[in-house]
């Protein structure tokens, strides 16, 4: 069941995805940031929470 197909666009039928994030309690498009806060939004590290349970199982696993 892992069949796919890929579909690819030419240039013309992409649109372009504005990328939004919260800075100091309210949302920002990325695009109006200048040079040094893109940056420092590039740099960033995501949080990525396990599911509940995951993580002591890998442990005891260990």
């Amino acid at each position: 069941m892992s069949d796919f197909q890929r579909v690819e666009l030419k240039e013309e039928e992409r649109t372009r995805c504005e990328v939004w994030t919260r800075v100091m309690g309210y949302h920002r498009p990325v695009s109006a940031f200048n040079a040094g806060k893109r940056s420092e939004h590039g740099e960033r590290r995501y949080f990525v929470e396990c599911r509940a349970g995951q993580a002591l199982r890998a442990e005891q696993a260990a």
